[in-house]
């Protein structure tokens, strides 16, 4: 296959100035962005859940092969059945399964089975990674780079939350393969990669009290 270009549209130069304060407007805002556990019920217009999937799904991907699935949750019964599978898994891992050291890493954020937000919260955005895709003929396709490229989606996810407004949570219960069963995703060819929880957060919501690295213990110049 010969591949086809186009001329590239959509690009937009800044003069210098005007490029550094867009990027240390973006970080300042971005550096606004806390993880919320402490969820407001208020209702979130699916239009908006919309314009901010659309912007992960422009996420670069190996091969162009755009290898994720997000399923946007809002009904109060598949969040319930969520929220109850979760817990289960939450449980196992607090009571049998966390090493003592990953308990210790988690002690600063009042982690806990528990997870109120999984129903409380208006959206649960179940991002899958679509390993394989079903050819016409019924025969499988492998997707590459798919942790990589869902991963990088998920990230503009976040960040297109966050500018919307919303406050967010990612939450990984381990095994995840009930999200594939409640959902009805096939597990031969998606495997559960993380939920975002998306919401206004409470009027008396809370965080940890935590702080991020500086750059310099986190980047390097060469």
């Amino acid at each position: 296959m010969t591949p086809r270009f186009v001329p590239l549209a959509g690009y937009r130069e800044y003069p210098p100035e005007e490029m550094a304060a867009r990027s240390r407007a973006f970080a300042d805002e971005m550096a606004r962005r806390r993880t919320v556990r402490d969820f407001s019920g208020r209702p979130v217009p699916r239009a908006l859940i919309e314009d901010c999937l659309r912007a992960a799904c422009t996420a670069p991907s190996g091969a162009n092969q755009q290898p994720w699935h997000f399923v946007a949750v809002s009904d109060p019964d598949v969040k319930r059945r969520i929220r109850e599978a979760a817990e289960a898994e939450e449980r196992a891992f607090y009571e049998r399964r966390a090493p003592s050291d990953w308990l210790e890493a988690l002690a600063p954020l009042g982690t806990g089975a528990a997870k109120p937000f999984l129903e409380v919260a208006p959206w649960l955005i179940a991002v899958f990674i679509r390993r394989f895709e079903r050819r016409a003929d019924g025969t499988k396709r492998k997707h590459y780079y798919t942790d990589e490229s869902v991963g990088i989606a998920t990230g503009l996810l976040l960040a297109a939350l966050h500018h919307a407004g919303l406050a967010s949570l990612t939450h990984t219960p381990s095994p995840m393969k009930f999200l594939n069963d409640v959902l009805g995703c096939p597990r031969d060819l998606e495997r559960a990669f993380l939920l975002v929880v998306a919401g206004y957060p409470a009027d008396d919501a809370r965080v940890p009290d935590i702080a991020r690295k500086p750059l310099a213990d986190t980047c390097t110049f060469v």
